[in-house]
């Protein structure tokens, strides 16, 4: 394993690769190495790591601006506080999985970045794709470049901070991220309905999802799930933010909307952590899924699957599955016919190597994906194979 502090060392690490042809894989904080096919040379040897933990820290922040940079490997928790301190936050709402993945260390910036890592804020904001202003990093060949910008307004070359996030590192060696921030609200409430199939209670989220409510986090928990008490078949979870008046009458009109009753939860900002790290799934030896999917088509997914472990976050837009290995199959087909796609997050380094993270490509998206690859890391060196 070799440390860089800089992207001059970066570039001199890369270099020294490229002359070698020699890949290797990139880690920060670590906790996402267990995502992806498990990366070896030829003869099947572990790759050298280029360890870019020491590329940490708040570059520069403007809170009148609403603009934070930073490098890769800064932590998610300093990022949040830094944020917290000024009322704003990350608008996609970075998960850390280590609890779900079982892996130790600190979940990082780029590395939320990088393997599309989002919480039930990405509703209102969405994924990190929508807040990545720009970035620096550094490709396959040594080079360091810049992408994007650091202003909000930015509507000049390619936009490439989009095809960094959810790479997973195959690209280019992330050196630097600017966001765009979000002003954090002064008062939230999380409203429940309880006891309600997940037909009905998907339905009462797409409504709540379609008004204009600006919800903050919808997702349904089936009967029997550990993160709250005795929910009869389900709940329908909503959470609502704003100044104090404004919120009052949002409430009056989500349970109009609702139809029924609903109670506020006491403690709804645990809640939504849980959800956003995928603590659910934390003790459980299942493979998990990730599918994402058009809200409406979640309760047949739903019912075609009859998973014993899952949960329905975005409205049902993103679809948490537990399942056992002999599932893979019929899990991606069964996203495929609902116009998704699914995601393989957990599971066994076997299965892992056979399966990858997505399904294959049909072959002009191959194709696509193959000259992207090439031109940011012709000799194939970052993080081969990894997707």
């Amino acid at each position: 394993m070799v440390g860089v502090g800089s992207e001059a060392e970066v570039e001199e690490f890369v270099r020294a690769a490229r002359a070698d042809h020699a890949p290797f894989e990139i880690v920060a904080g670590g906790t996402r190495r267990g995502v992806g096919r498990p990366m070896s040379n030829s003869l099947g040897a572990e790759l050298p790591v280029l360890d870019v933990s020491g590329l940490t820290g708040i570059v520069k922040y403007e809170p009148e601006e609403l603009i934070v940079t930073a490098a890769p490997g800064t932590p998610l928790s300093e990022i949040r506080a830094a944020l917290a301190a000024r009322n704003q936050c990350l608008g996609f709402d970075p998960a850390d999985w280590s609890a779900m993945l079982g892996s130790n260390g600190t979940a990082t910036l780029g590395g939320a970045v990088s393997a599309d890592a989002f919480g039930p804020g990405r509703l209102r904001h969405g994924a990190a794709r929508d807040s990545l202003l720009g970035f620096r990093g550094v490709n396959g060949m040594g080079e360091s470049f810049r992408a994007g910008s650091k202003v909000v307004k930015n509507v000049t070359g390619f936009d490439l901070p989009k095809l960094v996030c959810g790479a997973f590192g195959t690209l280019c060696v992330l050196t630097e991220l600017t966001f765009r921030v979000y002003p954090k609200a002064s008062h939230a409430i999380t409203l429940c309905v309880g006891d309600v199939t997940p037909e009905d209670g998907l339905a009462v989220l797409r409504r709540i999802a379609h008004s204009a409510l600006e919800p903050a986090g919808l997702f349904y928990l089936p009967g029997g799930t550990s993160l709250l008490g005795d929910i009869g078949q389900g709940a329908a979870i909503i959470r609502l933010e704003g100044a104090e008046a404004p919120l009052a009458q949002k409430v009056a009109m989500a349970h109009g909307l609702i139809g029924g009753p609903a109670h506020a939860l006491g403690d709804g900002d645990r809640l939504f952590e849980a959800v956003r790290n995928g603590a659910l799934f934390a003790g459980s030896d299942l493979d998990m899924w990730r599918i994402a999917l058009p809200p409406a088509e979640a309760p047949r997914v739903i019912k075609t699957l009859n998973p014993s472990l899952w949960l329905g976050d975005l409205a049902g837009g993103s679809l948490w599955i537990g399942a056992a290995p002999a599932a893979a199959a019929t899990i991606r087909a069964v996203a495929t016919k609902a116009d998704g796609h699914a995601m393989l997050l957990r599971a066994s380094p076997q299965s892992r190597a056979s399966l990858g993270i997505y399904a294959p490509q049909p072959p002009a998206l191959a194709m696509m994906a193959r000259n992207i690859k090439a031109a940011f890391d012709p000799m194939n060196l970052l993080n081969p194979g990894r997707l």
